[in-house]
């Protein structure tokens, strides 16, 4: 068996409850409460923009092959999200038009690529949440290798696991570990019900901004009078 050529069983995933109470949390929201350093900044909506939210199925597999991406959707469960390590090469597109079309008919959540795309006018005009590296009008391979439900890495550093809750918005894509999404739930509803208020309170004139001078100060800022 070639190593690297693997299709894997999924052990377990974030259920669709969970998944459930995340939406309407600003991914923002969830990205603080996780310190701010997790996550990637290179991944951005291909699609009209809306929430994504799901257990990732991963997909890892040769830059600019789709072989296993074309055998993950056959695979994958409604509401999962299939999150592909392309390597972030961007010379040949992971999926378009047809696929992703595919991939929503059976009820998938959504896709993830540290790749490219194309088709771009296609995804663009929809719904259904794309999010990629980049866009080129070249199409893929389809020889392989590659895994499905194994770890790999997103955008540089962000560590994917199968069955983690994959989450998205118009600021782009973020995994909550799944043993710890109770926990960032908690904190970022909280984080949430702050800025609300904060929020609140700027729009009725109220809001105390006497900390940034504070903070000015504590940090030896010379201020000319």
């Amino acid at each position: 068996m070639p190593i690297g050529f693997k299709i894997s069983k999924q052990k377990r995933k974030v259920t669709r409850d969970v998944v459930a109470q995340f939406r309407g949390l600003p991914l923002a929201n969830v990205s603080d409460v996780m310190s701010r350093s997790t996550g990637t900044s290179r991944l951005r909506p291909m699609h009209a923009g809306g929430w994504l939210g799901g257990p990732a199925f991963t997909v890892k597999t040769r830059p600019g092959d789709n072989l296993m991406v074309h055998k993950a959707i056959d695979l994958a469960e409604p509401g999962d999200v299939i999150v592909v390590d392309a390597g972030g090469e961007l010379d040949n597109a992971i999926i378009g038009e047809l696929m992703s079309t595919q991939a929503e008919t059976k009820g998938i959540a959504g896709f993830v690529i540290d790749g490219a795309v194309r088709d771009s006018g296609a995804l663009r005009a929809g719904r259904f949440p794309v999010f990629a590296a980049g866009i080129t009008h070249r199409g893929p391979y389809k020889d392989g290798p590659g895994e499905i439900n194994c770890t790999i890495s997103i955008g540089g550093g962000m560590i994917v696991e199968p069955g983690d809750l994959m989450l998205g918005d118009d600021d782009g894509v973020l995994c909550v570990p799944y043993a710890v999404t109770e926990k960032v739930l908690r904190d970022a509803n909280a984080k949430k019900a702050t800025e609300d208020a904060m929020i609140k309170a700027i729009q009725a004139g109220t809001s105390d901004r006497r900390w940034v001078d504070e903070t000015l100060t504590r940090l030896g800022c010379e201020m000319m009078e």
